[in-house]
């Protein structure tokens, strides 16, 4: 039997992670001198209060390799086999840690640890094809290079509301967040080949923006593999998320679309109002 398990910032809802069989390591959050995990005791809302009080974005690190140890631990003694899935190395040094947990349980052969080259439901996709192969009898390696085939289709983008967090997180200068900040401006950021880039701004309000940029995606999204689409939020306007949703499906194209909230590595680092459509190219 092989286990499915993925870092937290896949952001899977916890209906997916139990319909799917899917646990998760949480990465850890640092809001000044306190550290709390990522999805377990703190919350992205917890992490805009603090955030903005203190005028800083909090940071996030791997997990420590005992914690990664102790679940592979569980699944190894009742003899499973596990495909790990992390965020993109280029973003993180979970994979590393993840790695290691495999090596010093002398685990390597029955552990195969993935590099997702993505953030977020980008790697939630990856998961959930992984689950289903493991829930019809495949073997480790044959969901390995199933998801290695799948992974350079994944299409992962989000639209940002507002880049003060951006800015706190030295990802954009001050210049170029009050500039955005005064001219309504929302940059489209896009994840490719394990790493972000923005490639577009919208201007206007952020309901009028997330809309705009979805229907930007039609001519990828009805030729998207059709199994699921996911909408993965950081706090939006529930009006906004719907408007989405509801063109979605005026696509008639998936036949499942996706509602989940960005879990706390995202949101600390994209701030509230940050929406993506993420799908797996067809």
């Amino acid at each position: 039997m092989v286990t499915i398990i993925s870092d937290s910032t896949c952001d899977l809802s916890e209906e997916l992670l139990k319909r799917y069989d899917i646990d998760i390591i949480p990465l850890h959050v640092h809001l000044g001198e306190k550290e709390y995990l990522d999805g377990v005791n703190i919350t992205p809302d917890e992490i805009y209060t603090w955030s903005d009080k203190n005028g800083a974005t909090p940071k996030t690190s791997a997990p420590a390799i005992g914690d990664v140890e102790d679940i592979y631990r569980k699944y190894l003694d009742a003899g499973n086999e596990l495909v790990v899935f992390t965020i993109s190395a280029s973003m993180s040094s979970c994979i590393n840690v993840c790695t290691l947990a495999a090596q010093e349980l002398e685990a390597e052969d029955r552990v195969t640890v993935m590099d997702s080259a993505n953030l977020s439901t980008g790697v939630g996709h990856l998961v959930i094809e992984a689950a289903i192969l493991a829930a019809a009898g495949k073997s480790r390696s044959e969901i390995e290079q199933a998801v290695l085939n799948y992974r350079s289709k994944v299409r992962a983008s989000f639209v940002v509301d507002t880049l003060v967090y951006l800015y706190r997180g030295g990802r954009c200068s001050g210049l170029a967040a009050l500039a955005g900040s005064a001219l309504k401006l929302h940059p489209r950021i896009v994840v490719e080949n394990g790493a972000m880039h923005s490639d577009r701004k919208y201007r206007g309000s952020i309901g009028k923006a997330i809309l705009a940029y979805a229907k930007d995606l039609e001519p990828d999204l009805i030729k998207a593999k059709p199994d699921r689409v996911f909408i993965t939020h950081s706090g939006c306007d529930p009006q906004d998320v719907d408007a989405v949703r509801q063109y979605l499906q005026s696509l008639g194209h998936f036949n499942e679309i996706l509602e989940t909230r960005a879990g706390g590595v995202v949101s600390s680092h994209c701030g509230p109002g940050t929406l993506g459509v993420l799908f797996i190219e067809g």
